[in-house]
């Protein structure tokens, strides 16, 4: 059996401080910049708006609001042996801890394999509703989408694409991905019949696609920081357009730098129907499992 090297520094706060220039590892683009200000953004917004913490202390967390991120890369980011011992454990944690789990999509195919593989042996299938798997796909080529929908469509209940992925670093020069138009988008809608996430809106630009689009759920996300797009926060760009976003949308997701409830509460309160966390519960996942995870989601919660 393979050994497992995690590259997770454990830091007391996990704030991007401590695993700059791990990439691929547990660290971001810039140096971690934007990694960083997810995490500090949350509680900058309640300390330049002190008039509604009261209303945001007020919000009740439960973990039906709550999910495992989409996450793939388990030997380059994470530090896996083997890239298949990672999904079954990451996905049990997540769901013994009482949340909802995305899969995500990577080259080689086999990861989107694995993911599939663990879903279904967690009992996954379509059309369970709002406490179904999410699965999210990167921006190939549509004939490469169609045969990857074929795969999921019987244990998916959502199906996203990661429309910022195709800046991915840590992704360049292996696959051929690409930047989709709003007409790119709407063919691969029509691939499926569950509802459709658009994840990965970050810029001025992405909240043009998602008037014309009109997705089921917007997921705002910059990759954890892991996306060379533009400077900034999950949490700022929640507070700038959230509402605007709302328009057009039946649900914002949101993930980035969540680390405490009154980060997940702020979520709530501009906006977000769902809070998303990855980092947070890979730490505890390879440091003690199932039981560290608990105590992660436990912190968050009512």
């Amino acid at each position: 059996m393979a050994t497992n090297n995690f590259k997770c520094r454990y830091c007391p706060v996990c704030n991007g401080l401590g695993c700059i220039g791990q990439l691929p590892g547990m660290g971001g683009v810039y140096e971690n910049k934007n990694f960083q200000l997810n995490c500090s953004a949350w509680k900058q917004i309640r300390d330049n708006n002190l008039e509604i913490l009261h209303a945001i202390q007020e919000i009740k967390v439960t973990r039906d609001l709550l999910r495992c991120g989409p996450v793939t890369g388990a030997q380059e980011n994470i530090g896996f042996g083997n890239e298949k011992d990672f999904y079954l454990p990451y996905f049990k944690a997540s769901l013994r801890a009482g949340i909802g789990i995305c899969v995500g999509d990577g080259c080689p195919d086999e990861k989107l394999i694995y993911g599939l593989e663990a879903a279904k042996k967690c009992g996954f299938t379509a059309g369970q509703g709002e406490a179904g798997a999410a699965f999210f796909l990167k921006p190939y080529p549509l004939e490469v989408l169609e045969k990857r929908i074929e795969l999921i469509k019987d244990t998916a209940s959502f199906i996203g694409m990661d429309i910022d992925s195709y800046n991915i670093l840590t992704m360049r020069k292996l696959v051929n991905l690409e930047k989709k138009t709003a007409k790119d988008l709407q063919a691969f809608r029509s691939l499926f019949n569950q509802r459709f996430v658009i994840k990965g809106v970050f810029t001025a630009e992405d909240v043009e696609l998602i008037k014309e689009i009109k997705p089921d759920v917007v997921f705002v996300s910059n990759h954890g920081g892991r996306i060379e797009t533009r400077v900034g926060s999950s949490a700022e760009f929640l507070v700038n357009y959230g509402e605007e976003l709302r328009k057009h949308c039946k649900e914002i997701w949101v993930d980035g730098g969540i680390r405490t409830k009154l980060d997940v509460q702020t979520a709530l309160y501009f906006g977000a129907s769902r809070v998303i966390l990855a980092r947070p519960i890979i730490s505890a996942l390879t440091k003690g499992g199932d039981s560290e995870v608990e105590k992660v989601i436990s912190a968050l919660v009512d």
